[in-house]
Parts: C-alpha cells; sequence; structure tokens
C-alpha cells in the first residue's frame, strides 16, 4: 500500500519543477524578444540553469544513495 506513495510524490515533483521552470524560462524568453541578442543569452541561461539542476539532483540523489547504504538500509527493488 505505501509502496506507491514515492513513486506518486517524486513524480509530481518533477512535474510541478519542471512546468515552473519551462514557464520561468518562457517568461524570461518574452521579455527578451525584443532584442535577438537578449533572447540567446537568456536562452542560453535558461539551458545552463536546467544543466546545474539536473546535475545537482544527480549528485544529491547519488549522496543520498550512498548514505542510505552507508546506514545499511535496504535500497532493492522488489
Amino acid at each position: 500500500m505505501m509502496d506507491w506513495i514515492p513513486i506518486v510524490f517524486v513524480t509530481f515533483k518533477f512535474l510541478v519543477l519542471g512546468t515552473g521552470m519551462f514557464f520561468a524560462i518562457k517568461w524570461h524568453y518574452d521579455q527578451g524578444k525584443r532584442n535577438e541578442k537578449e533572447a540567446r543569452a537568456v536562452l542560453r541561461a535558461g539551458g545552463k540553469v536546467a544543466a546545474v539542476f539536473v546535475l545537482l539532483l544527480l549528485g544529491l540523489g547519488l549522496i543520498t544513495f550512498d548514505l542510505v547504504r552507508m546506514f545499511g538500509l535496504d535500497v532493492t527493488f522488489p
């Protein structure tokens, strides 16, 4: 019964964060649309922010996995 809760919450979290990032990048793109150089810079910055976010998320997942294994918790999939 409780096995599906982390799946639902993580999926919801990714959907909310992904939607927020999309609209934030879109808003900055629309603000910089007046000048094409600014628009390119905004898109480049948005891409960099997204890449850094993904790398930080991956790092956090790896650190969490290592801590869980260090404490001896069972991390095998059913």
